[in-house]
């Protein structure tokens, strides 16, 4: 069994300032440009807008794929800068860098351990799904239709960061209630100092999350004010919602496909979840510069310190070890939308279509 002593990676772990900055320009820059020019154009003609709103939709992808690489410390050197270009990134894409970041790190420990992470839909083992009544069954495969990605990209970017911010302060509030009316006093050092949040693990998430907001919102709040809030919100809520579906799609494509490494807890092999729980998507070159080369994702989950600008290279370099590497193209990604269930006892994911009674479809 290959072992990750045998891949050579570490020449590939180094981060270069130039370069990350240099992409940060050649991203961040055209997306502000793209977003300008929209404005002026929709004074024109709004049959202007679609070629944009295509163009900062990929300017905004390649946005969050730097955002990722800053929350795995490897597009610049130093974790400082990391953090402050991740923050800005993910205010950028709505998002909070550093919550998501703490939970994509568990996906890259747990890669192919089914057991303990089930995909970015939270996915069901095919013995649950069959536990379902028959109308939780189809609205599980309903909600798990590709075309709800469109909604569910939306609501990940836009709504839910939000949404998450307010039911942690109604949750501080309430302990706070309670126990006011079972003491009589309340100390809010006490209270800041003890609350247990269900919506944020660490005072460091907490702060994250709220600068985040504080950022958004007052952007959302200056563009209405700038070039009307009609027009704003019609072209945020485009490329949100585009570019939350594409984020969320090639994720998917990434880990759910035919044959892919799908082990219980016991036995789970971390390389193997790498090699072999992880696809490498074929893309045009166009798309695999907005996309940050996160096409060669085995070489990422065997290394996530890898920028991205080494990872095509590092690929490369260790292509005699990736030959069990699942190859998927865009043509495969319908494909892919079917293997929602994991079956435990065979390792594997399987679609519905494919269960032998017991299922509602």
């Amino acid at each position: 069994m290959v072992q990750k002593s045998d891949f050579v990676l570490a020449p590939y772990m180094k981060s270069n300032d130039y370069r990350a900055t240099y992409q940060l320009l050649n991203t961040v820059l055209p997306y502000l440009g793209l977003w300008v020019l929209a404005v002026k154009a929709a004074g024109v003609s709004l049959w202007l807008l679609p070629p944009l709103v295509v163009l900062m939709v990929l300017f905004l992808l390649r946005c969050f794929s730097l955002m990722h690489d800053c929350g795995h410390y490897s597009l610049f050197k130093s974790r400082r800068l990391n953090r402050l270009a991740g923050f800005a990134l993910g205010a950028i894409n709505a998002i909070p860098q550093y919550g998501w970041s703490r939970d994509h790190a568990y996906h890259h420990k747990t890669n192919g351990d089914w057991e303990r992470y089930r995909g970015i839909g939270d996915f069901l083992s095919t013995e649950e799904f069959y536990q379902l009544q028959p109308f939780d069954q189809k609205l599980y495969l309903f909600l798990r239709q590709p075309i709800m990605t469109l909604p569910g990209g939306f609501f990940y970017l836009v709504i839910k960061p939000r949404l998450t911010l307010i039911l942690g302060v109604y949750d501080f509030l309430r302990d706070g209630f309670i126990r006011l009316r079972s003491t009589g006093r309340l100390s809010l050092r006490q209270l800041i100092a003890t609350h247990q949040s269900k919506q944020w693990p660490t005072a460091e998430e907490f702060w994250d999350l709220l600068g985040n907001n504080l950022v958004v919102v007052s952007s959302w709040l200056l563009c209405s004010y700038l070039i009307g809030p009609v027009l704003f919100f019609s072209l945020y809520a485009s490329v949100l919602t585009l570019a939350g579906a594409i984020f969320i799609c090639v994720f998917f494509v990434q880990h759910n496909f035919e044959a892919a490494y799908a082990h219980k807890t016991a036995g789970w092999d971390y390389v193997q979840g790498a090699v072999e729980g992880s696809s490498y998507l074929d893309l045009p070159a166009i798309l695999r510069w907005f996309t940050a080369d996160i096409s060669y994702h085995p070489i990422h989950h065997l290394s996530e310190r890898i920028p991205n600008y080494n990872l095509a290279a590092c690929y490369r370099a260790n292509a005699p070890l990736l030959a069990r590497v699942k190859t998927v193209g865009l043509r495969d990604m319908l494909h892919c939308a079917q293997f929602i269930l994991w079956d435990a006892d065979g390792n594997r994911l399987v679609s519905p279509k494919s269960l032998c009674g017991g299922q509602s479809t």
